[in-house]
């Protein structure tokens, strides 16, 4: 246990001095920090127009709420900051690697920026404000550090497009899942299980009536969905460099969180028709996190594939040079 502790000891303080190293190569801080300050005031001061069911001016604590609010589906907003940070440590010698300088256009976008963050205020659209709040922040780093900083930073900081809180806007999302889960589940269970239910909009029963769920909202697979988009955004972009690569693993986020979701509404069906309405929900409460975990492996089984596909083809590249050379080498031994 001691030796245990010794050595956790030594790697916190690595952290720290490779931190407090990384700040110290850092050009203009106290730029950046003070601007920085200057932003954040004025979306906490300035940043809400609404008023409504927070009645707070702080666009800020606008977001905190949103994110806090049981009713909506965006608590993810409170994890995202964490995550954008520990792959900015993650990529920190790739940032401090590129060249800093102070770059003046940056006060375009800040200026762009701004005029954004004012068409929310006018139009008493948060979500707007929230744009322009990081799009904000992405010019102050701009301005600081320079353009080669925006290039490499542009991942991960477009994650917090994830920030944005989607509230009552995700029923345009939310509804059409819905519905596409139920009458899978549906055809699935009747066609093929042959467990006879019956489908009423996003309501799904036995003809006894012995069972009887609607798919709701978060069941539809919005909460899987975000999870499994941001999951496949950061996976393709620390795992591959070539674009479609990358736009595959995102794309497959949206098949993935229906399927997840169909299988375990199958589930809750099975165990529904043979134990009752009570177990169903049991399933449907304590076991979502299979189904999520399934597609967790299928995102990583398909990033294996399409890597193992790249390491392939190095291969076969490497080994056609070979072959040329030892050819090649042939071809002037044949000729002595």
């Amino acid at each position: 246990m001691a030796e245990q502790a010794n050595n956790a000891e030594r790697a916190s303080a690595g952290v720290v001095a490779e931190l407090a190293e990384g700040w110290r190569r850092l050009p203009e801080k106290g730029f950046f920090l003070g601007l920085l300050a200057a932003w954040l005031a004025l979306f906490h001061w300035l940043g809400n127009s609404t008023l409504g069911y927070l009645r707070t001016p702080s666009l800020l604590l606008w977001m905190k709420g949103a994110y806090d609010t049981p009713a909506n589906d965006d608590g993810h907003g409170n994890l995202i900051p964490f995550v954008v940070l520990g792959l900015f440590w993650w990529r920190r010698a790739e940032l401090l690697a590129v060249p800093k300088r102070v770059w003046w256009p940056g006060l375009v976008v800040l200026a762009a920026a701004v005029l954004v963050h004012v068409a929310g205020y006018v139009l008493q659209q948060p979500r707007v404000s929230v744009v322009a709040l990081f799009a904000g922040v992405y010019a102050l780093m701009g301005l600081a550090w320079g353009p080669a900083w925006l290039r490499a930073s542009f991942f991960p900081f477009v994650l917090f497009v994830f920030c944005i809180p989607l509230g009552s806007l995700a029923e345009g999302v939310t509804f059409p899942l819905r519905m596409v889960v139920a009458q899978a589940t549906a055809w699935i269970s009747n066609e093929v299980l042959g467990i006879a239910v019956v489908r009423d909009g996003s309501q799904i029963f036995s003809p006894t009536r012995t069972f009887n769920y609607d798919v709701a909202p978060a069941c539809s697979g919005i909460r899987s969905l975000i999870s499994l988009l941001a999951l496949t955004v950061v996976y393709g972009f620390l795992t591959f460099r070539t674009a479609w690569k990358r736009g595959l693993m995102v794309a497959v986020a949206v098949p993935l969180a229906v399927v997840g979701n169909v299988v375990r509404l199958l589930g809750v069906v099975v165990v529904a028709e043979a134990f009752g309405q009570d177990a169903g929900a049991w399933v449907e409460q304590r076991l979502g996190f299979i189904t999520f975990a399934v597609a967790i492996g299928c995102v990583l089984g398909l990033g294996w594939w399409l890597r193992e596909g790249k390491e392939v083809e190095e291969l076969k590249r490497v080994e056609g040079l070979k072959g040329g050379d030892e050819l090649k080498r042939g071809e002037a031994g044949g000729g002595t």
